[in-house]
C-alpha cells in the first residue's frame, strides 16, 4: 500500500486511481464518457443552447473526462472549480461543454434520435460487452460512486439519477459476474454491492487493483480482530465458569469434612484440603500442586468421591448433605 493512498479515504483512494487507467478500446472510453455524463450531471439549456455538464468531486476524474471528450468526440470543455461549503465539503468539480453541446448529447447516447433525454445508459452502452459494461461502472463511480470500510455494513456504492439507470447498472454488473442490487433510499436510487468478495472482484474489473490490496488487507485485520475478540469473551466466560464451579466445589467439600468427621481415606481428605486452599483454582492446577503430582482427571476422580461419601452419609443419618451449603449463584454455573 503507497503512502499516499494510506493517508486517504478509500474512496478518494479508488477514484484516483481509477482516473489512471489506461483504456485503449474506442467503445470503453465512449462507455465511460457516457457513463460519467449521465451520473454526474446532465444536460441543461442556457439562452437556447443545450450545454453538457458534469459535476466530480476529484479533480482528477475531471481532467480525464475532459482529455477523454477532447480525444474521442474533439469537443472542448471548461473545468470550473466550486469551493466546498454547508454540507459539501471540499470542492467540486464541474466539467462544462458550451459549444456544440447538442451534438456531444447525441454522440454520448444522453440523447435520442429524436433529441429526448435518455432516461437509463446508452443504447450501445447496455448492449455493448464485458469491456464496455465494466467502463460504465468505472465512469459512475468515478461520477458518484462510494466505497466504505470492511466490516458489517461495507458496500460498495453508487448514486444513481434515476430507476431506469439503476438497472442499467445492475445488469452491467451482471454482465460482469457481479452481483449488484438496486435500491431507492429516501427517494434516492442506488445500486449496492455488499459482498465483500463482490466488492473485491468490482473494484478489480474496474481497475484499482492496489485499492483491492487495501480493501482485503483491511478486512483481514477486522476479521482477525473479531475472532480474537470472540474468542476473548469466549475464553473469560468460560473462566468466570470455571471460577463459580471451583468455588461451589469448596463449599460442597467443606460441608463434607463436617459430616463425616475423622472418617475419611487420607488421599480423598489430602484432595479435598486442596480444594479447600485454593478454592479459585482449576482441576489441573490443584493436580500440580498434589505431591506428588496428579492428572486433573486424578483429582476430580478423589473430590468427585468424597462428596458422594459425604451425600451418603447425610441421606441415611437424615441431614442436609454438600449442596445445602450451595448459594443460587453457585448454581448459575
Amino acid at each position: 500500500m503507497s503512502a499516499k493512498m494510506a493517508g486517504m479515504s478509500l474512496t478518494s483512494a479508488v477514484k484516483d486511481e481509477l482516473a489512471r487507467v489506461r483504456v485503449d478500446k474506442m467503445s470503453a472510453r465512449k462507455a465511460e464518457v457516457a457513463a460519467t455524463l449521465r451520473f454526474a450531471g446532465g444536460l441543461h439549456i442556457i439562452s437556447g443552447r443545450i450545454v453538457v455538464e458534469a459535476e466530480l468531486d476529484a479533480g482528477i476524474a475531471a481532467r480525464r473526462l475532459r482529455q477523454t471528450m477532447q480525444e474521442v468526440y474533439g469537443h472542448h470543455s471548461d473545468i470550473i472549480v466550486v469551493s466546498g461549503g454547508g454540507l459539501r465539503r471540499g470542492n467540486r468539480y464541474v466539467v462544462r461543454v458550451v459549444r456544440d453541446g447538442e451534438s456531444l448529447a447525441r454522440q454520448t447516447g444522453l440523447l435520442d434520435n429524436r433529441g429526448r433525454p435518455v432516461r437509463g445508459l446508452p443504447p450501445q452502452v447496455v448492449s455493448a460487452g464485458v469491456a464496455e459494461a465494466t467502463a460504465a461502472w468505472r465512469g459512475a463511480f468515478l461520477a458518484h460512486g462510494s466505497l466504505t470500510e470492511p466490516g458489517r455494513s461495507s458496500s460498495l456504492e453508487i448514486t444513481c439519477p434515476g430507476p431506469e439507470a439503476a438497472l442499467a447498472l445492475v445488469g452491467a454488473a451482471r454482465r460482469m459476474n457481479v452481483a449488484a442490487k438496486a435500491r431507492e433510499v429516501r427517494g434516492i436510487d442506488r445500486v449496492v454491492i455488499r459482498d465483500g468478495d463482490a466488492i473485491s472482484a468490482m473494484l478489480a474489473r474496474m481497475g484499482a487493483h492496489d485499492a483491492v490490496l487495501v480493501w482485503e488487507e483491511r478486512r483481514m485485520r477486522r476479521e482477525v480482530r473479531g475472532t480474537a475478540n470472540r474468542l476473548a469473551n469466549f475464553d473469560d466466560a468460560n473462566l468466570r465458569r470455571s471460577a463459580r464451579a471451583a468455588v461451589a466445589a469448596g463449599a460442597r467439600v467443606e460441608r463434607a469434612f463436617e459430616i463425616l468427621g475423622d472418617d475419611i481415606p487420607e488421599h480423598l481428605v489430602e484432595a479435598g484440603r486442596l480444594r479447600l486452599a485454593h478454592k479459585q483454582a482449576s482441576l489441573e492446577e490443584l493436580g500440580q500442586l498434589s505431591d506428588p503430582p496428579l492428572t486433573k482427571d486424578a483429582v476430580a476422580g478423589r473430590i468427585r468421591r468424597l462428596l458422594a461419601m459425604a451425600d451418603k452419609r447425610a441421606h441415611e443419618q437424615g441431614i442436609p448433605d454438600t449442596e445445602a451449603t450451595l448459594t443460587p449463584e453457585m448454581l448459575d454455573l
